[in-house]
């Protein structure tokens, strides 16, 4: 018979088999203890969050949050104002953005990003492509980042708070 606790549990996660071959899972072995994960399961559970982001971002349609890390020649004449009119181009999609120097002339940008996944492959394409972008790389989850302004939002203690405008 079942305790309460163990159908709780048991209600949170399902439980599954996975037949590998003894390679695999020698060196799946290998990557749990190196990574430190608690388990097996731990591991291939984040392995397969990977894989069902990334077919979500083959699909094109699904919005998420993600990164576009930038690394470009500061000195190229004309690269930081094309790459910050991008940003205000796409500004409903360019959530945040931070740039760190890091010799003088190279600069690190990462920008927060959030969008249908096609629609955020196409702004990476197209800042990635300017002149003195040494490389870049967009990173998306499943995920979505909350609306920083919805419409009668309600603070704490269901406090309503209008604002003129």
């Amino acid at each position: 018979m079942k305790t309460e606790g163990a159908e709780k549990v048991s209600s949170l996660v399902s439980r599954i088999s996975v037949s590998l071959a003894p390679d695999l899972l020698t060196e799946l072995d290998h990557m749990v203890d190196s990574r430190g994960y608690g388990s097996r399961s731990q591991a291939i559970s984040e392995m397969v969050n990977y894989q069902l982001a990334e077919h979500k971002r083959a699909l094109g349609n699904e919005v998420m949050a993600g990164t576009l890390t930038l690394l470009y020649n500061r000195a190229t004449r004309g690269l930081q104002g094309r790459l910050a009119d991008l940003q205000y181009q796409f500004i409903a999609e360019v959530i945040s953005s931070l740039h760190v120097h890091l010799s003088e002339n190279q600069m690190l940008e990462v920008l927060l990003v959030q969008g249908p996944a096609a629609r955020l492959q196409a702004i990476a394409n197209e800042m990635i492509a300017q002149r003195g972008v040494i490389t870049g790389h967009l990173q998306l989850l499943a995920a979505v980042i909350p609306p920083l302004h919805a419409p009668n939002r309600r603070r704490r203690h269901g406090i309503q708070r209008t604002l003129p405008g």
